[in-house]
């Protein structure tokens, strides 16, 4: 089969012709796959053949190596280790062999693929002779080889993990790269590729950083190549800044002044890439900072007990002014394009992120600014003092802003509907949200709205959400932070007298022609939401009212006209909007009887139009309305058993979606909502769930995510149907077994950590309902095989010292239900267990009132167990 020309086929703008193509290589691909592979690799580095074929082979090549998908990329890892060990160093060699071509798009997709080959082999201890071969060729000429071989090592530093390399190569690959960084190095290309290759190989370097002659040669040729006559290596040696910055951070102190006047001096004078990379070290460096300053808390005494620097707090003086003079470098249209991000924007972000590190002292350093610019005839001047303005809220204590924010509020109201230019109403908007986020609500002791001023702040902000899209947009953010506000203010909220007219006017933003445009839809939707979840009794019925409008909205979508698939995608968007709208009303109405009761009234009709929603088959509008479907069926209880015959095969649908794993989480929680709902009606469906779950657990396609809910499930469902569980007992209890035994050796990182304590939370919710269900049953004893393994499981986590206070909670409370079921069978296990009984007495002496109570409980259970 001739390559080249299929290849060349395959890029065909004739639509048959390219068709023809792909079915061609799918079936080299299948009937011989070494090759189809070597043959790929032959293409990629013949130098007679065109330059598109030769950088599809490559392509192909490297999507034969790896996939998004975890379960794909094994699969594919899997398949290439099993390839002949011949056809394999063949199309090694061809890859390490196009290194040195002339043509720059070979050269750069051999890089790639040779580094998806090393993320495979190196890990396994195959192809040791790589790295060598690599450094060799970094000596060579011609140049391009060089920098070939650099953007390698770079690439294949992002592919392997730093523990499958030995420290005596890192330092060989380290010096390889700086080198090529230095200044003295002629060409370009090779010192570019070198200073990206190093970014990659950051993480390789913690020994080198910790020594003080390799850090300081590594700091020292990063700031030199900041400096570079070519803007892509400033702007990269700014990203290798950058990502010390968060890497290194404990290393910076001897260098961070140097580093002050590289940044200060690239804001000012570079050109926007590399000046947004330097404005990005600084709020690498508040990340960093209030990361630590957070995790420690008020519980530091001494300083010197705390790794934080205070880098910002130093450079406080200059490093505030050199951010305010980068909002006055607006763009004209940023606030019409959604994926804008300039130095005004960068700075403000910064500023923001200051402010959270240093809390009260960048208040004065700031007011000054806005005073100045604040009322100046330039629109620019105005927008960027508002900006400082909005940015510095979250941070200092509401005392050192109150009376800066009083005055403000007063002049912003004024600017949102008088000023000339959309840009400063937009920033406006946006500045008087996050009053309304930072400074208003049961937290803050002085109120900065009052009875005078809400009406004008109401008056003005539905004023304003007739505005550009844009404006609206931020406007109905600022209602959304000013009702959330209230939630918590007792019977009588101040935002009653104005209820009607705010929803009527954010019903009005939703059909407007425009609301497509920066999300103006969504926002008013959202905002629509919290002014009824933040509602009090005094405007129930009118929340009532507003059923029929919603469901009348809803019906509209359903109404049957043929649609392109771009009419579809939107249709089904405000579906999800409208579904996320009748949630949350029927959350607030079925909070109380009397409410609940008149609601009761449109339930068939609510429920008749979820099932057309999940009719129209479309992924997003499932996840909306089968979260509105939970709230139904909380509402609703018992009754909802008569929906169960229609809705069960969607509730099936939703289990089997591995793909959009989210649907499968939000549903795996509805059939939690429903089994609490209609209780032991739930049995005839019983069969078909747990099977589903079940399949679930054991899949190596769902994403891990899910898992943790499932279990949680099984609870729900146990506590449900009572000793009817009977049936499933013995498989779910091995399930669990199995999971409880990986979530308690597992020392990994905090994302490890966060999600072992959510799979341990859901085997434990799944103890709970099994015992609690069981309790008073004539088959308790079903359950005494399985004590013993579930203390072992408890004492293992209490020994590991890692759960967090939900786990805690529920482990506790597990411990209790034992003892409540079982009785004196589970209390002489109970006095074996080497724990349990330091676990008890460390829930008690708890700070935690939940945890607390829970452990009483269990106090009071075991005792009775024993005493028996």
């Amino acid at each position: 089969m001739e390559v080249t020309q299929v290849l060349l086929n395959a890029q065909s703008i004739d639509g048959a012709v390219r068709k023809t193509a792909e079915e061609s290589l799918k079936q080299f691909q299948e009937q011989n796959l070494p090759g189809f592979l070597l043959s790929l690799s032959v293409e990629l580095a013949n130098e007679e053949k065109p330059v598109e074929t030769r950088k599809l082979a490559g392509l192909i090549l490297k999507n034969a190596l790896d996939a998004k998908e975890q379960h794909r990329k094994f699969e594919l890892v899997q398949r290439w280790l099993s390839l002949d060990t011949n056809a394999k160093s063949q199309i090694k060699a061809c890859l390490l062999k196009t290194l040195s071509s002339p043509v720059s798009d070979a050269r750069s997709t051999a890089s790639q693929v040779i580094a998806k080959v090393a993320g495979i082999e190196l890990p396994q201890k195959q192809w040791p002779e790589l790295i060598s071969l690599l450094l060799s060729n970094v000596h060579q000429l011609p140049a391009h080889a060089k920098q070939a071989t650099l953007e390698t090592l770079g690439y294949m530093c992002e592919e392997v993990s730093p523990d499958v390399i030995d420290q005596d190569q890192v330092n060989k690959i380290l010096t390889a790269v700086v080198q090529g960084m230095s200044a003295s190095e002629g060409n370009t290309d090779v010192r570019l590729a070198a200073t990206r290759a190093l970014y990659n190989a950051l993480g390789f370097a913690q020994a080198n950083f910790s020594n003080d002659m390799e850090r300081d040669y590594i700091m020292r040729v990063v700031c030199e190549a900041t400096l570079s006559p070519e803007v892509r290596i400033r702007q990269a040696a700014f990203e290798c800044l950058v990502s010390i910055s968060s890497t290194y951070y404990e290393k910076l102190a001897p260098y961070i002044q140097d580093i002050f006047n590289i940044t200060a001096k690239a804001v000012r004078e570079d050109e926007e890439p590399v000046s947004l990379q330097a404005i990005e070290f600084w709020s690498s460096i508040c990340d960093e900072e209030i990361d630590i300053l957070e995790e420690y808390g008020s519980d530091f005494t001494g300083d010197s007990d705390i790794p934080c620097f205070y880098f910002i707090k130093q450079a406080l003086p200059a490093l505030v002014p050199m951010l305010l003079e980068t909002l006055l470098k607006q763009e004209e249209d940023q606030d019409q394009d959604e994926g804008a991000w300039n130095i005004a924007m960068a700075g403000g972000t910064c500023l923001g992120l200051v402010a959270r590190t240093v809390g009260d002292d960048i208040v004065p350093l700031v007011v000054p600014f806005i005073e100045e610019n604040i009322t100046k005839p330039d629109w620019r001047q105005r927008e960027a003092a508002t900006y400082a303005f909005g940015s510095i809220l979250e941070g200092p204590s509401p005392e050192k802003l109150l009376s800066l924010v009083n005055v403000a509020l007063t002049f912003m109201l004024s600017a949102l509907t008088k000023d000339p230019n959309s840009h400063v109403k937009d920033t406006t908007a946006w500045a008087l949200g996050r009053i309304f986020e930072f400074l208003h609500g049961s937290a803050v002791d002085s109120p900065i709205i009052t009875q005078a001023n809400c009406q004008q702040i109401v008056t003005v902000l539905l004023q304003s959400m007739k505005d550009t899209p844009n404006v609206a947009e931020k406007a109905c953010g600022a209602l959304y932070f000013l009702a959330q506000g209230y939630e918590e203010v007792g019977p009588s909220s101040p935002l009653t007298p104005f209820f009607q007219e705010i929803v009527q006017s954010l019903l009005t933003v939703t059909h407007r022609e425009d609301a497509g445009e920066s999300r103006l839809r969504t926002a008013a939707y959202e905002t629509l939401n919290e002014v009824v979840r933040c509602s009090t009794d005094e405007t129930a019925s009118l929340v009532l009212q507003l059923v029929p409008v919603i469901m009348m909205e809803l019906h509209n979508t359903l109404e049957g006209q043929k649609l392109s698939s771009d009419e579809r995608e939107k249709q089904s968007e405000l579906q999800g909007l409208l579904c996320g709208c009748l949630q949350v009303i029927i959350q607030k109405l079925g909070s109380s009887e009397p409410t609940k009761y008149v609601f009761m009234q449109y339930a068939d009709q609510i429920m008749g139009l979820f099932l057309r929603v999940f009719a129209c088959r479309s992924a997003t509008v499932h996840e909306e309305a089968m979260l509105a479907i939970g709230a139904l069926a909380y509402a609703t209880g018992p009754d909802f058993a008569k929906y169960m015959p229609e809705f069960y095969r969607y509730l099936e649908m939703g289990l089997q979606n591995f793909e959009e794993y989210q649907v499968c989480a939000v549903t795996v929680g509805v059939v939690g909502d429903i089994s609490r709902a209609i209780e032991e009606k739930i049995v005839p469906y019983c069969d078909g769930i747990m099977t589903q779950l079940l399949k679930n657990l054991s899949s190596n396609q769902l994403h891990r995510s899910v898992k943790p809910p499932i279990f949680s499930c099984f609870g729900d469902i146990a506590l449900a149907v009572g000793e009817y569980f009977e049936k499933y007992l013995m498989w779910a209890m091995s399930a669990l077994q199995s999971a409880a035994e990986l979530s308690t050796h597992t020392a990994g990182d905090d994302e490890l950590t966060e999600y072992t304590n959510s799979l341990r939370n859901g085997i434990l919710e799944a103890y709970s309902g099994v015992f609690q269900g069981f309790k008073n049953s004539p088959k308790t004893q079903l359950l005494i095989p399985y004590a013993s393994h579930i203390l072992q499981f408890l004492d293992s986590i209490y020994i590991e010292k890692d759960m967090d206070d939900v786990v805690m909670k529920t482990a506790i409370g597990v411990l209790g239900d034992l003892a409540d079921t079982l009785g004196s069978h589970a209390g002489s296990l109970i006095q074996q267990s080497p724990s349990s009984k330091d676990f008890l007495n460390e829930c008690l002496s708890s700070e935690d009132l939940m945890i607390k109570e829970s452990a009483e409980w269990a106090k009071l259970a075991i005792s009775r167990a024993i005493s028996v």
